[in-house]
């Protein structure tokens, strides 16, 4: 009897994750970033999606970076879960894999981020930056 009811709660939660699961992958979509005036052609851009207020520029969710071409990048975030998230980027004209700062953390190297948004006397807010990807292709714009 005790293996019998075993079975049934192993079961009901294998079910249970099962249909989890494809609820999920149902409601996958995908980002498209353009980020444009880019002042040169020279290293590479960084871009970063952030899903969360709580890591927004210390923890990415995915990142990836390009090649410039003609001042202007274009990148895909395929197959993401429908939620809240905020895309920045960074030109790395050095090609030293890193945002680089002054003395007061300021960048030296241009920046950019979802919603076009930008920070007075500090980095932009996530407030400023999110946006809500839900039961469609989320098209994202941002100015250099």
């Amino acid at each position: 009897m005790t293996t019998l009811i075993k079975f049934i709660i192993v079961l009901i939660i294998g079910t249970t994750t099962i249909y989890a699961q494809q609820d999920l992958s149902d409601n996958l979509q995908d980002i498209h970033v353009t980020i444009t005036d880019i002042d040169s052609d020279e290293g590479m851009l960084y871009i970063g999606l952030y899903n969360s207020e709580d890591t927004f520029l210390s923890k990415r969710y995915k990142g990836t970076r390009s090649n410039i071409k003609d001042g202007k990048v274009v990148v895909s975030f395929q197959d993401i879960p429908e939620g809240t998230y905020a895309v920045t980027v960074f030109h790395d004209e050095n090609s030293n894999q890193k945002l680089d700062t002054n003395f007061m953390g300021i960048p030296k190297e241009d920046t950019g981020c979802s919603n076009n948004a930008k920070g007075f006397m500090s980095a932009p807010k996530w407030k400023d930056a999110k946006f809500i990807l839900s039961d469609t292709t989320a098209i994202i714009e941002i100015n250099m």
